[in-house]
């Protein structure tokens, strides 16, 4: 029934319509004879065809437009009543083309149509009539099935009208589409075989949900039948969205009646593999991939998306409680899939943090174990981000707004135990932990700090119990005391830390060395490698000492410190009072005259960003002992350093970069006390800032800006009490016409 066959034969038959030269063919066309003649005849030679044109167009016998319609009809109502034809299908092509040679094309093509239409026509009683059952739906589909045989074969031998006049006019369909058009319009259009059909499909796919087997290639036919005549969205689309919508919607509902939260997540991610599986399915049936999306989310939409916020209320914070991680990533990946559900599972995780978090914080009877539950808290809701919510970042802003809420509904108490909690574990060193456990832990503190707001008051406590630590000499570990200052530095700013960095004291064991170095046989800073010379200037102190003090036993204090070097320039001998990481890099030089960063890092073990401010200040600083190539402010790799032979300075006792270290014994009845005196001068600074600013504002802006400016909170009594004392101090007053506004006194 290819189309390509015809077209075959109709060259075929052409040909021999030129190679001979008869005068009537056997469809009846008259031609002019004598149109191919021979020459060059000689008796041997190759004889020569000369075809010629006719020297007038053929012209059709009378009656003969009729007789070859009257032949064209017989033939398709034989095909469509699925009978034998009389006539050649090569004949019948070439009867179709001599039609359209002589312009009766546009009449050729209605006469067409109408014997199709009467044909289809004919159809349509057997099926308004008919009992709906499944032999109905075989009875469309072998009705459709016959049709579009039918229409291939027709099409067949109307091959040269459907490639000519139907082609040059776009107005008329093609005859496949026409035949697709009169059974739309005739068969499945009809109100009643339409229902019957649609009814019929969606009770197939019904027993295919409950596992019963169908016909699939029954249900396949019928629905590329929709799809052909374009039906399949108007008239089945929408309804079986319904009707999925109707089943899951039940289905939804009773999950989360019965079921715990877990076990119902499980059974709709069972159902959600067995709907994808029908998908599928549905997909091979079709092969409409756009239905997918729509179908997903129907389902989707009815057995989870109704119900987030019960599923949530039903047994988040148990899953949360006990650590769930499976059940927990399985409730994430079912909310992410419907519109919505990420958000309604963020807000209720917020509501998680921040009631568990308060139940730590609020209850006094905690407060010994405060700092390591958050820390523990803080482990748990880390890995359930990264593990559970695919480290979706909403979720760790909301975790860090969750946090600072809960641990600051108590003022100042995390802030004090947070500070002793560091005190402990520094005070403990390497009996708890290694160096390695002691930074990761200072790190984890320092992550908890950063939500507090009183954060004055952690550097209150943490100051008085660092001076006891290098009072009597517990601190273990002067790498992590260093270490902590630099974090704290890092998060609060140089001012922060200076009176903490100041509370560091040189102590002098000798007017030429000054090392402070923990010896009992061992190195206490961390990888730092005590370089020979260290080692020997350390044995050569040992021997003075003793030598002075016979009897004595030496004391190595345990804490930071500093070292006096003497060293030689061009311009004479000075001494430098320098760091204990700039006397290991300095004491490099007596042994080489140039070294790269990269060596004095591999000699010294002094961690990287410690080492480059170190050099920094050797070599870029005011008093420059060393030379830096090439010259920049910043270190950076590759760079080498040389002895500045040519250094000068006016004084012989040279301090670089100094830590001002000044040690502080005094005692103090209340940190607390202090921490609100100084509250009390940052509140008074701050309000004579914005009025010397603003000259005049009225009571509730000038709180408002206070608020702004301050990092901790003030209760609105206590800020009333500050105005008060300024209004008493003269430096500022109430204005006479509106006792709630102020002015600022110049």
């Amino acid at each position: 029934m290819a189309e390509d066959s015809p077209t075959a034969s109709c060259s075929k038959a052409k040909s021999a319509l030129l190679a001979a030269g008869v005068a009537h063919h056997a469809n009846g066309l008259t031609k002019s004879a004598g149109s191919a003649t021979f020459t060059n005849s000689k008796p041997g030679a190759a004889k020569k065809l000369v075809i010629k044109n006719f020297k007038e167009k053929p012209k059709l016998p009378e009656n003969y437009t009729h007789e070859t319609w009257q032949k064209l009809k017989e033939a398709v109502e034989a095909i469509q009543n699925s009978t034998s034809i009389k006539y050649n299908l090569e004949e019948l092509y070439q009867a179709v083309e001599n039609l359209c040679s002589h312009k009766i094309s546009p009449k050729l093509y209605k006469q067409l149509r109408a014997v199709c239409e009467d044909h289809i026509k004919a159809q349509i009683d057997q099926f308004r009539e008919y009992p709906f059952h499944v032999l109905f739906l075989k009875k469309i589909d072998k009705c459709w099935q016959d049709h579009c045989r039918q229409m291939i074969m027709i099409r067949s031998i109307f091959l040269f009208l459907d490639r000519t006049y139907v082609l040059q006019n776009s107005m008329l369909p093609s005859i496949w589409d026409m035949g697709l058009e009169l059974f739309r319009f005739y068969i499945i259009s009809d109100l009643k075989v339409q229902s019957k059909t649609i009814d019929g499909i969606l009770l197939l796919i019904e027993r295919e949900r409950s596992g019963e087997a169908i016909d699939r290639s029954l249900l396949r036919s019928l629905l590329s039948m929709l799809s052909d005549l374009q039906i399949y969205q108007d008239s089945f689309e929408q309804r079986f969205l319904e009707e999925t919508n109707r089943l899951y919607a039940a289905e939804g509902q009773r999950l989360m009646q019965e079921r715990e939260v877990i076990y119902s997540l499980e059974i709709v991610d069972d159902m959600n593999f067995i709907f994808y599986q029908f998908i599928n399915l549905f997909i091979y049936l079709l092969l409409n991939l756009c239905f997918r999306k729509p179908l997903i989310a129907t389902v989707e939409k009815q057995l989870l998306g109704e119900h987030l916020t019960a599923t949530l209320q039903k047994g988040l914070n148990h899953l949360l409680d006990e650590n769930r991680i499976q059940d927990l990533s399985l409730l994430y990946q079912l909310f992410s899939r419907v519109r919505g559900g990420v958000q309604v599972l963020l807000q209720h995780w917020i509501e998680y943090i921040k009631a568990f978090g308060s139940t730590i914080v609020i209850n006094p009877e905690k407060d010994k174990t405060m700092v390591q539950e958050l820390l523990d808290f803080k482990d748990k809701v880390d890995s359930i981000i990264d593990v559970c919510f695919m480290k979706n970042e909403k979720f760790v802003n909301a975790m860090k707004e969750a946090f600072e809420t809960f641990i600051n509904k108590r003022p100042n108490k995390p802030a004090e135990l947070i500070a002793k909690y560091v005190d402990s574990k520094l005070r403990a060193g390497n009996k708890e932990a290694t160096d390695e456990e002691l930074e990761k832990m200072l790190d984890k503190i320092m992550i908890i700090f950063r939500f507090i707001y009183g954060k004055d008051v952690f550097e209150a406590f943490y100051k008085k119990d660092l001076a006891k630590r290098l009072l009597v000499g517990k601190s273990a570990s002067v790498d992590a005391e260093k270490s902590m200052l630099s974090k704290l530095k890092h998060e609060c700013g140089a001012a922060f830390t200076s009176k903490l960095e100041g509370m560091f004291k040189d102590m002098e064991l000798s007017k030429d060395i000054m090392l402070i170095i923990q010896v009992n046989g061992n190195n206490s800073h961390g990888n730092l490698d005590i370089i020979g010379s260290m080692v020997r200037l350390q044995e050569i102190f040992k021997t003075f000492y003793l030598g002075k003090h016979s009897g004595r036993k030496l004391q190595w204090q345990s804490t930071l410190g500093h070292c006096v070097l003497k060293a030689e320039f061009k311009e004479g001998k000075k001494e430098l009072q320098v760091s204990l990481f700039q006397t290991l890099v300095l004491l490099m030089f007596n042994e080489g005259e140039e070294f790269s960063l990269e060596e004095i890092k591999l000699a010294t073990g002094i961690e990287d960003s410690e080492l480059r401010r170190t050099l920094q200040s050797l070599a870029c600083g005011k008093a420059r002992v060393l030379t830096k190539i090439p010259k920049s402010k910043d270190v950076e790799d590759g760079d080498k350093f040389s002895c500045n032979d040519d250094f000068k300075h006016k004084l012989f006792r040279i301090k670089i970069n100094q830590i001002q270290m000044k040690e502080t014994v005094e005692e103090q009845a209340s940190t607390t006390e202090r921490v609100f005196q100084d509250r009390q001068y940052q509140i008074d600074a701050a309000i004579v800032r914005i009025m010397k600013m603003r000259k005049t504002l009225s009571h509730n802006l000038l709180v408002s800006e206070v608020y702004n400016q301050l990092k901790f909170p003030v209760k609105p009594a206590d800020l009333k009490k500050r105005i008060e004392s300024l209004i008493d101090r003269d430096y500022m007053e109430r204005d006479k016409e509106n006792p709630n506004q102020y002015n600022y006194v110049a």
